[in-house]
């Protein structure tokens, strides 16, 4: 048996995942915590990746490796490999100025979108770097190499980095080792999905001055071997992703899939043949890790509404999912537009919730758990036609992420969303595709392998339009500020 190892570096901890090259089958895990906050040092990751292999089994048997990873997150590095100062990551929003003026000094969210398909926001790592030029000059001077939590770690694996005391990892590969794949470049605002290529006025544009960026591999191509001694010395490794993208990989993710992730945040993305440029910022002009284009939506209420709602209600999460089925679609025109943390998807970050439609007959618990369910699946629908707006096409849809858990979601959803609901059994997605791309660069194959995903469900239900019509009037209450 020839073994595979994915890793995801994510914001909260590393997963480690060893499986079968051939079928894809599990043969072991194992998992470390990262720090909390929006400020990590990298280092961090290095000791975390260790602890998760070793959890896992170790990695000397393993023939090939990939690390997929959180996209955006700023990495400097100096001349020495050194690193620069702690990595801001996706979730500071501490460059929000920084993004209004890139937008507006450099011609307009248009010119942005067609230049690099995104509009900059403070989550993208242009911004991170205009505000690391802006308020701490002396640092940014020192910056000679941009990269990405997961282009860092390949980094490692190759040899990169100044030689570390504990481990013994780094100080064979210089700055010109650092990899990256399209996938995650795409989410820096200095890369151009649809061309391949960077922008370096732009990056110059934030920085103050040009920098080594990450050679940007093909899907399949191979970094190189490791040189991680202990870790996974002589392993093929590959180009790595970002986690969306890795995530893509994990479920299977076909042209004409979207990916609904129902998390802390909800992800909707689709496979698509073609580039997306979205001036309103809207849709992420993504790149996947296949070749193709990954654009996507982010809405800031997803699992947490449940959550709130349960907590409301004074129920557990399964009995508020019993209770949602047990109401009728629509809720009798009780309609909760779940704005709970504002939202981005529309941008209204000062928005609140909104309840409508309370009378005697559906002032009642299972009334308010079948509005919460729907008014969380409507804001994913959103995102889903904003998808399609860009030229997407959109057939399956896969539902992952913790909220998946909620039998009621699986079931709402077809009726909501419009389309066949398929829920693929849990797992770590991001490990899992980026395992994917390791027995894809492994076998050298045209694809990456087919791996079959047992277990996976399948929910069809008659479409209820007059769900999503009451969901956008009260919607649009909300953008009527109190």
């Amino acid at each position: 048996m020839t073994l595979v190892a994915g890793v995801d570096s994510s914001t909260q901890s590393c997963k480690v995942v060893v499986r079968d090259a051939a079928s894809g089958a599990l043969v072991r895990q194992g998992r470390a915590s990262h720090p909390d906050g929006s400020e990590v040092h990298p280092d961090h990751w290095r000791t975390a990746l260790v602890a998760a292999v070793a959890a896992a089994g170790g990695l000397d048997d393993v023939a090939a490796v990939a690390v997929g990873g959180q996209q955006h997150g700023m990495v400097t590095l100096d001349e020495a490999g050194g690193v620069v100062r702690p990595a801001l990551l996706w979730n500071d929003t501490r460059s929000a100025p920084q993004a209004a003026r890139l937008v507006a000094e450099h011609g307009g969210a248009q010119a942005w979108a067609d230049a690099t398909g995104l509009v900059p926001v403070a989550s993208f790592t242009v911004t991170k770097l205009a505000w690391l030029a802006e308020h701490e000059p002396d640092a940014a001077a020192r910056v000679a190499a941009v990269c990405l939590p997961h282009d860092w770690l390949t980094w490692l694996l190759l040899g990169g980095g100044p030689k570390n005391a504990i481990d013994g990892a780094g100080g064979t590969s210089g700055l010109d080792g650092l990899v990256t794949d399209r996938g995650d470049a795409s989410g820096t605002g200095y890369f151009c999905a649809a061309t391949g290529e960077y922008r370096r006025d732009l990056l110059g544009a934030a920085l103050g001055h040009d920098a080594v960026l990450p050679t940007v591999l093909r899907p399949a191509d191979r970094a190189g071997v490791s040189a991680w001694a202990g870790l996974s010395a002589g392993a093929v490794v590959g180009p790595g992703t970002g986690d969306n993208m890795a995530a893509a990989l994990g479920v299977g993710a076909r042209p004409g899939d979207v990916i609904v992730s129902v998390g802390t945040s909800g992800v909707v993305s689709v496979v698509a043949e073609v580039p997306a440029a979205d001036p309103s910022g809207i849709v992420a002009g993504f790149a996947d890790a296949t070749g193709r284009y990954l654009p996507l939506v982010c809405t800031l209420n997803a699992a947490r509404v449940l959550d709130a709602t349960a907590r409301v209600l004074g129920v557990s999460l399964d009995d508020l999912s019993a209770l949602a089925l047990s109401a009728p679609s629509g809720s009798g025109g009780l309609a909760l537009v779940p704005y709970l943390e504002g939202e981005r998807t529309p941008n209204r970050p000062d928005a609140t919730g909104a309840l409508h439609g309370l009378r005697l007959e559906t002032m009642t618990a299972a009334h308010l758990a079948r509005a919460a369910v729907e008014g969380l699946l409507c804001g994913l629908a959103d995102g889903l036609d904003a998808l399609a707006g860009q030229g997407a096409t959109v057939e399956r849809v896969l539902l992952v992420g913790g909220g998946a858990r909620s039998e009621a979601l699986r079931r709402i959803a077809p009726a909501v969303l419009g389309r066949p609901v398929l829920v693929p059994p849990p797992g770590e997605f991001v490990a899992d595709g980026a395992a994917r791309q390791a027995a894809w660069v492994l076998s050298g194959g045209p694809e990456a392998p087919t791996w079959e995903a047992p277990g996976t469900q399948v929910y069809e239900a008659d479409v209820d339009e007059g769900v999503r019509e009451r969901y956008a009037q009260v919607r649009e209450l909300t953008a009527v500020r109190p």
